[in-house]
């Protein structure tokens, strides 16, 4: 899909053919309340400390005031994924990209990654910021396509046992990030 096309394309709505051998359609949209039951799903299994439905609804909150981003990934109707970004400054920091057990290894983080990539663009943010669990080898891979580098450790971040690796991915309004980007929509055309 062209750059063109992307901005064109209606913000509440996006779809792409997932990679699971079948014709339906990924529908990315913005998160709502109605969402969060099936939200809350994926957050216990994919998190040992998930976020609780009153952080989610604070956050959306916030959204309608721009300071926030946050999605859902929804295939045939149903919920598979969502994520989320903070604003601040000039950095968008990102909070959570969640799949459902069943449906990783399908192009749905990678897709839920372009979408926030994008819109960090649009709104004019310098750089991407995020922490992942340093055990979480497929998402630090995924993250590395993106263009993020580890930059740093906390200790001790998750559940006050795990080490998080502090990754940033800088220049985002460059052209060679936008190329990036490109490279990553027609890589994920390609397989469909």
């Amino acid at each position: 899909m062209s750059i063109l096309g992307r901005f064109l394309r209606a913000r509440d709505e996006r779809s792409q053919r997932v990679d699971d051998g079948d014709a339906m359609e990924l529908t990315i949209e913005p998160m709502r309340r109605s969402h969060l039951e099936a939200v809350m799903q994926i957050e216990h299994t994919a998190y040992p400390q998930p976020w609780t439905i009153g952080v989610f609804q604070d956050e959306l909150a916030m959204q309608a005031r721009a300071s926030r981003h946050y999605l859902v990934a929804k295939l045939g109707g149903r919920l598979v994924g969502y994520g989320g970004m903070i604003y601040i400054d000039d950095a968008a920091h990102i909070t959570n990209v969640a799949v459902d057990v069943s449906m990783r290894r399908r192009g749905i983080a990678t897709e839920l990654m372009l979408d926030l990539a994008w819109e960090a663009r649009r709104a004019g943010m310098a750089s991407l910021t995020l922490e992942v669990r340093e055990s979480n080898v497929s998402a630090q891979s995924l993250y590395g396509r993106f263009g993020f580098v580890p930059v740093g450790v906390r200790a001790k971040y998750y559940e006050s046992r795990d080490d998080a690796i502090v990754m940033w991915c800088t220049d985002i309004q460059g052209d060679e990030f936008e190329g990036r980007l490109q490279r990553i929509e027609a890589e994920r055309g390609a397989d469909s």
